[in-house]
Formats: C-alpha cells, structure tokens, sequence
C-alpha cells in the first residue's frame, strides 16, 4: 500500500481545485475515504491544524485521475475503487451487480424486526432465509451474519453476479450455510419450497420508459438487467409475490424494495396473492419504498414440487 505524507494546506488546496471542477465534496471525500483511506474526522483534523500532515494510501495524482474518469466518463466512484462500505462490513464491487444503496440497509433492519415480532419477542434458532436478486450478496450477507445457524440461499439470473456475490460471501460470513443458484426467482429453489421463513429482494423495478431518463451514473455503468422492470416497473415484483404463497413457510416473511410511487400496487399485489399483515416502510426520506407480508400462519403446507 501507498503511503504518501501530506500536509494539510496542501490536500485542502488539491480538494478545492478538484472541486472547482465538478462533482460533489460528499463524493470527493468519500474517494478519499476508500481510496487513500483517510477517514472524515480525520479530514476535519486537517481542516483545524492545516500545518499538520496525513498518511494517504494513495498519491494525489492517482487520486486526481480517479475524479477525472468519474467527473468526465460519468464512472461511479464505487467501481473505480472496487470496493463500497455497506452495513458493518465493505463489498466488493463491480460493474457485473448493482451497485448496493445505502436505503436498501434498511430493508435488512426491516426483515430482523418482523422476525423479532415472534410469540417468544427473539429470533427462531433455526430457519431458512433467500434473497432473491442478490447481485454482489450484500442482502444474503447481512443475513447469513445476522443469523449464523440458518441455512441461506441467494439467487441471481446473471452468472458474472454470482461470482461477485460468492466472492464476498466467502470474504464476509463465518460460516457456510449458505447456497448461491443460477435462475429466475424463485425457480432454483423449487425443491425448498414452502420452507422459507425470510425472504428479501431489491427487484429491478424501473419502469421501462424511465430507464434512459436516468443518471448516466446509473444508466450506462449498473447491468439493465438489474434496472429494467418492465413497462410498469413491476414485472420482477409480480414475479416474486405470484410464487410467495407456495414458496413461504407458513407465517413466512417477504420483504421487497420498490420504486418510490409503487407501494400502493405493490402491496396490492401481496393482497391479492392471500398474504397478509401487509404494511408499507418507508425510507430516511420518509419515501415509502419497502414493502412486508408474510404467509398466514394457518395455510396448509404446499407440496414439495417434483
């Protein structure tokens, strides 16, 4: 690793000139997290005593050249470090899986809560979570790190997803109840159907008309794939809930991201499939962008599929 001296007066000066050309200080500071790691407060500190110095993984003209693919090719900074900060622990990154939002964190606080809800107010020992759509894993790792003693299974239709995600997985979990499938939804797992306690998933969800109205940031560097949700952005989640009643367990829970004007027909979608408890969450923006239901406790078990 680079280990380069700076003073103060001279990385504040090299922030402003960055600056001046484009982009956002969050961003330019959060490059200078990943990529010289030199944290926040420790700019602050900088900030305060100009005349002192700081160790930075990285030169600054690196630095410099790093700003300029992001500033002028519209590259996210995330894969040009290869690396994102999520939750308590840090993803690999490429451009072969979404890019994992800081909103979708919650949608893992979410799941832990409706498992805290149970009759005995903890966590069953034992379960069987998925996520589906897992892209780089960062969902399947929150939960395989949350709850060690269950057996998880992450799904994603791209191959080059799945490399990324088992990458991290094997990086970032304990242990290894856990199993990555190649495929559609819920299809790979036909043979656990009716046994899923948990089930998490951030759909594409964009509706087809949108797409090329995006950032550049996101239109042409995140996989279409994990963007394009159809004409009315919901095929994917259409997907998901068609299949839930057979695929939960009885009492099971399915939680998914949406696009923040379709909670209302998302959840009428769960309504629709004979799921219940439906509720809406909402992001920090107080944007309802999270959708619950679980499986009623009283349905009779489904079939294991042949």
């Amino acid at each position: 690793m680079v280990s380069v001296q700076c003073s103060g007066q001279e990385l504040l000066a090299w922030r402003r000139t960055q600056l001046l050309r484009g982009g956002r200080a969050a961003d330019l500071d959060w490059l200078l997290a990943m990529a010289a790691d030199l944290s926040w407060a420790e700019l602050q500190r900088l900030r305060i005593l100009p005349e002192s110095t700081a160790p930075l993984a990285s030169s600054l003209e690196s630095l410099e050249q790093l700003w300029s693919q992001h500033l002028q090719g519209h590259v996210p900074l995330q894969h040009l470090v290869g690396r994102c900060p999520w939750r308590d622990f840090e993803l690999r990154i490429s451009p072969a899986a979404l890019i994992p939002r800081q909103e979708t964190e919650l949608l893992i606080d979410f799941a832990l809560d409706c498992l805290q809800a149970q009759p005995l107010g903890r966590f069953p020992i034992a379960g069987r979570w998925a996520d589906l759509g897992t892209g780089s894993g960062a969902m399947a790792i929150a939960l395989a790190r949350a709850l060690p003693r269950w057996d998880g299974h992450a799904v994603d239709l791209s191959a080059a997803a799945l490399d990324l995600a088992h990458a991290n997985l094997n990086a970032l979990t304990p242990s290894r109840k856990w199993l990555l499938h190649q495929g559609s939804w819920w299809e790979p797992l036909r043979s656990w159907w009716g046994r899923f306690d948990l089930v998490v998933s951030n759909p594409p969800y964009i509706p087809s008309g949108v797409v090329e109205a995006l950032d550049p940031l996101v239109r042409d560097h995140e996989p279409r794939q994990a963007l394009w949700g159809g004409e009315d952005g919901l095929d994917c989640c259409r997907a998901i809930v068609e299949r839930a009643p057979q695929a939960l367990s009885p009492g099971g829970w399915l939680l998914l991201e949406h696009h923040h004007d379709q909670s209302d027909r998302v959840l009428g979608l769960m309504s629709s499939a004979g799921l219940e408890l439906t509720a809406a969450r909402s992001d920090l923006s107080g944007v309802k962008r999270f959708a619950i239901a679980r499986r009623p406790l009283g349905a009779e078990a489904v079939a294991r599929p042949s």
